[in-house]
């Protein structure tokens, strides 16, 4: 049986307001960073999740120990106000995101070193083109 579930968490991370988005998928968790700049009305968040959750790029998934069962609204609401208030909450999707980070940032340096040798190898052939155009006498 395939099992989703998604979380949003809105916070104040100096000088902006972030939004983390969580989604757990079969025992997997995988995780997006989202800046909103200024902070972010309900109506805006639905429709920034109406309109651009689709676009997100999410992190690879990792394995997690997420079960979710029904419970008591109340319990919920207790949890959720512990959590704020301890200020431990999202250190698994932090790590993630870490991780992410460090992936994108080796892809990025393998890109921009091959950019940087298609470069070069072009002004040493402009180089040897106009050393054959002096050579001729033209």
């Amino acid at each position: 049986m395939r099992k989703i579930s998604g979380k949003l968490t809105v916070f104040f991370e100096n000088p902006f307001w972030v939004g983390i988005f969580e989604n757990f998928e079969n025992g997997n968790l995988s995780v997006c960073k989202v800046t909103f700049g200024s902070e972010p009305k309900e109506y805006e968040i639905y429709d920034f999740i109406l309109k651009k959750f689709y676009n997100l790029r999410f992190s690879n998934e990792m394995k997690s120990n997420f079960n979710e069962k029904a419970q008591n609204p109340k319990r919920r609401q207790r949890e959720i106000k512990k959590e704020l208030q301890s200020k431990k909450f999202l250190k698994k999707s932090e790590k993630i995101l870490k991780l992410q980070y460090e992936v994108n940032k080796k892809e990025r340096k393998v890109k921009t070193k091959q950019e940087k040798e298609l470069e070069k190898q072009k002004k040493f052939l402009l180089k040897q083109e106009k050393k054959k155009k002096k050579h001729r006498g033209k």
